[in-house]
C-alpha cells in the first residue's frame, strides 16, 4: 500500500480498521468511539472523522489502480449527493456483471465532466466495447467526443454507444447502496470531505 501514515499516534492496522468499520456498517462517529473504546482504544470522535476524510480516498484510488479486469460492456449513470446543502453529482460505472468500474464526484453535470469520467475510468479499465446510458446529451457528447480522439489516435473500432434507459437499471439499482449509507451522515460540510468518504464507501462495497 502507498498510502504513507507517518506522523500518526496510532498503529496503521488500527486506524484501517476504524476506516473501514465506518464506511461498511451505518454508525456515528460517537457510535464509533464506543466500538473502539470496547475494543481497548482511546479515540475520540473528531479523530475517527479526520480519519476518514484524510485515509479513506487515499486507499481507495491505491485499490482502484489494483483491481482486476472487468468486462468491456459498461453501465454508466449519474446518482445525486448533497454537499453543504447543495447537489453535487456521482458518476459511476459498473460492468455488465454488476462489479465497480469507477466512480467520480463532481461539482457539475456536463460534457467536460462526463469526457473527464469516461478518461479516468479507461485509465484503470482498458477500453470498453461498448457502454450503456440513458438519454443525457453530455454523456452522449462525452462519448462522441472519446471516439473522435480515438480515431486521431488510430483506433479503428469506436466504441459503441446504447442509449437505452431499461438497459442501464443495473448501474442505478447498484446506487441504491451509496444512498442507504450516506443517508444517515445528513450532507458533507466540504466537496474534498464527501469525496474521500464516498471514495472509501464505493471501496467497501467492491471488497464486500
Amino acid at each position: 500500500m502507498s498510502v504513507s501514515f507517518k506522523g500518526v499516534h496510532f498503529l496503521k492496522d488500527v486506524i484501517l480498521h476504524a476506516v473501514f468499520f465506518y464506511l461498511r456498517y451505518g454508525v456515528s462517529y460517537r457510535d464509533l468511539e464506543e466500538i473502539m473504546a470496547e475494543r481497548g482504544v482511546t479515540v475520540d470522535h473528531a479523530t475517527l472523522n479526520r480519519w476518514v476524510e484524510r485515509y479513506a480516498g487515499q486507499v481507495a484510488e491505491d485499490a482502484r489502480r489494483r483491481k482486476r479486469p472487468t468486462d468491456r460492456s459498461w453501465r454508466m449513470d449519474e446518482t445525486y449527493i448533497k454537499v453543504k446543502g447543495q447537489w453535487v453529482y456521482l458518476y459511476r460505472a459498473v460492468d455488465k456483471f454488476g462489479k465497480t468500474l469507477d466512480f467520480m464526484l463532481s461539482e457539475r453535470r456536463n460534457k467536460p465532466a462526463a469526457i473527464k469520467f469516461f478518461a479516468r475510468a479507461m485509465e484503470v479499465n482498458g477500453l470498453p466495447r461498448k457502454i450503456v446510458i440513458d438519454k443525457s446529451a453530455a454523456n452522449t457528447e462525452g462519448i462522441k467526443d472519446i471516439n473522435r480522439m480515438l480515431k486521431r489516435f488510430g483506433c479503428p473500432v469506436p466504441i459503441e454507444m446504447v442509449r437505452i434507459k431499461y438497459l442501464n437499471n443495473l448501474v442505478e439499482q447498484d446506487h441504491r447502496f451509496i444512498k442507504r449509507r450516506v443517508r444517515p451522515m445528513l450532507g458533507f460540510k466540504s466537496f474534498k470531505s464527501a469525496a474521500s468518504t464516498i471514495a472509501g464507501i464505493e471501496l467497501v462495497n467492491m471488497i464486500r
